[in-house]
């Protein structure tokens, strides 16, 4: 009888009893403090469970049941985090960020440059935040539309290992995002209907532990660069990924949410660049991003031949 785990499993297993190892250096609450310690229990006995199935019957079953829990309880380890909100924080790193969207935004007409086509950029970078939290599936679903399932542990691994390492990094950052640091006091020129989706959506299911460093940008480039070492053949699916994660981290950024940053704050410059200066700037960073592929690739070859 074979008990072996996975590597994208032995990640989750490590995340959860890092969080467990940290919590009691953290003024959690007493109900909470304790929840840690069961998550990683109950995390190890479910991989043990399943890993001893597929080894008894059924065992592609089993396998592919692995391959969707592993992505299901990505959302524990993201709402884990929220246990972290008690802890207590002043505004310095929020006040620092003001100062770095005001110059970003105005002095250099980022802002304007959105909203220049009136509801379709803005409309565009919700449409990328919403869009984050079916990365997870959507890599799974594509190497199984491939006929590539048998990379899907190593894919699942380089993906893991990029979020999570965001995940950890909460705690030790406290912090709000404007809409709750500067709630009414710096809208966004132009609104769409996805905007108000992902109020709703960070407003209800988000975590207020911390918005920094940023889960949702991080998992993005991860994804893309899964994609580039476990599927090679079809460059197509990395490069449109990598693409969709520099939307995001502009999104991000740029506050179409509110989720991190916030538009609207003085009037814009009156200087407005040319828009060719922002596809320049996106191609020069994509293609430093491209220089980097291989040392991702061999990250992902890494945690395929942990299997």
């Amino acid at each position: 009888m074979n008990l072996r785990l996975r590597s994208a499993e032995w990640l989750l297993v490590i995340y959860f009893g890092y969080v467990a190892a940290i919590a009691p250096r953290f003024p959690l609450q007493p109900q909470i403090a304790w929840r840690p310690f069961l998550v990683e229990l109950l995390v190890c006995a479910l991989f043990l469970a399943l890993a001893y199935g597929e080894s008894r019957e059924h065992s592609e079953i089993f396998s592919i049941v692995r391959d969707w829990v592993t992505v299901a309880l990505l959302l524990l380890a993201y709402r884990e985090m929220d246990w972290f909100s008690s802890t207590p924080h002043t505004f310095d790193l929020e006040l620092r960020w003001v100062e770095w969207d005001r110059t970003i935004l105005h002095r250099w007409a980022l802002q304007r440059a959105i909203e220049a086509l009136g509801y379709l950029g803005p409309a565009m970078l919700e449409l990328c935040y919403a869009l984050v939290y079916a990365i997870a599936p959507f890599l799974v679903a594509v190497l199984y539309f491939q006929r590539r399932r048998e990379r899907v542990n190593g894919a699942l691994f380089l993906y893991l290992l990029g979020t999570l390492l965001a995940y950890a990094l909460f705690p030790y950052f406290p912090s709000d995002p404007p809409r709750v640091a500067f709630g009414g006091t710096d809208m966004p020129n132009v609104i769409t209907a996805l905007r108000e989706l992902n109020l709703w959506l960070v407003g209800n299911y988000g975590i207020h532990s911390s918005v920094f460093p940023s889960a949702h940008v991080s998992s993005a480039f991860s994804a893309a660069w899964a994609f580039f070492a476990f599927l090679p053949e079809r460059k197509r699916y990395g490069w449109g990924m990598l693409a969709y994660a520099v939307g995001v981290a502009v999104a991000t950024y740029t506050g179409a949410t509110t989720m991190q940053r916030t538009l609207g704050r003085e009037s814009p410059s009156a200087w407005f660049p040319p828009l060719r200066f922002f596809w320049l700037a996106a191609f020069v960073f994509a293609a430093f991003l491209n220089c980097l592929e291989a040392l991702f690739a061999a990250l992902g070859a890494l945690g395929g031949a942990l299997d």
